[in-house]
Formats: C-alpha cells, sequence, structure tokens
C-alpha cells in the first residue's frame, strides 16, 4: 500500500451562523435558537510523487463555500417524520405538534436531513464534500461540526 498522509483543516473562516431547534420527538422541540458553528475536516490521502497528499486550497475554498451557504439562515429539516413544510406566498409554513411556524423563503434552507444537530449537519457537509471533491488520491475524508466549546460531532467517508 502507498504511504498515506494525514491533513487536517480547521480555519477560522470555516464556520456559520444559523437559527434552528431540535425536534425530540412528535410533540417536543427545543425553542428557536441559534449557534455559531465551526467545521473543520480530516483528510487522509495517498502521498503523491510531487510532495502533496491532497490540495489544501481546494479543500479549503468548499468548506468555506459550503458555510457561506448556510451562514445567517434558518436551518429546517426536510425529512424529520414529525413535521411538515410547505410553502405559502414567501414563506415556508412548518406544521409542528399542532403549532404552525413561519419563515421567508429567502432566509430558510430546507436540508435533507432528518434533525437540524451536529451529528445530522456533520454527516450532511460530508456528503457535499465527497461529491464535490472526490479524488482518486483520497482514502477517508471526516467532517467534524462544533456547535460550542466541547460540542463536536464527525462524519467518516472511506474508500471501500
Amino acid at each position: 500500500m502507498a504511504d498515506t498522509v494525514t491533513l487536517h483543516i480547521n480555519k477560522e473562516a470555516h464556520k456559520f451562523s444559523a437559527a434552528h431547534y431540535t425536534i425530540f420527538s412528535a410533540s417536543e422541540r427545543e425553542r428557536l435558537h441559534g449557534h455559531n458553528y465551526a467545521v473543520s475536516a480530516r483528510i487522509v490521502a495517498v502521498m503523491g510523487e510531487n510532495g502533496f497528499a491532497a490540495d489544501y486550497n481546494v479543500y479549503k475554498r468548499l468548506i468555506k463555500n459550503l458555510c457561506d451557504e448556510l451562514d445567517e439562515y434558518m436551518l429546517l429539516a426536510e425529512n424529520s417524520p414529525w413535521q411538515q413544510i410547505r410553502t405559502v406566498g414567501d414563506d415556508l409554513e412548518v406544521l409542528f405538534a399542532g403549532k404552525t411556524l413561519r419563515f421567508p423563503v429567502d432566509e430558510t434552507r430546507v436540508l435533507p436531513i432528518t434533525n437540524v444537530t451536529i451529528e445530522e449537519l456533520s454527516g450532511f457537509l460530508l456528503s457535499r464534500l465527497v461529491s464535490d471533491c472526490l479524488d482518486e488520491a483520497l482514502v477517508e475524508l471526516e467532517v467534524g461540526v462544533s456547535s460550542g466549546a466541547g460540542q463536536l460531532a464527525t462524519s467518516v467517508w472511506r474508500r471501500s
């Protein structure tokens, strides 16, 4: 097997602020609140003959773009079994436990996840990164999302 190298990316610019709520059951959810999320990555790649394993600039740019897509938005979980989301004019109406919440369409991101948690966000961002930058040298990619000091979730993709 070729030599592999592990690269870590944890840049100050890889952050986004977003509002959300976590759903616990069909009748219980958190109140609407927000976090300053931080995104990091661990890249395991085969060492190239040119002395590089992976191009940091490619990953840094992609992570920054993903953070920018989520920054200053309300995040909603499209795949939650306990809420329904529908568009009504310029708003998204969210039906949860007999209550209707309204968010402006242009200030909301509906994500293909089950719940807006750091676990789900790390998996979502990982899938986006893998689809955008999968190259032959990549062996493993791990994406971490933190919602504050001491709270980090990571998701890992491994080449089979």
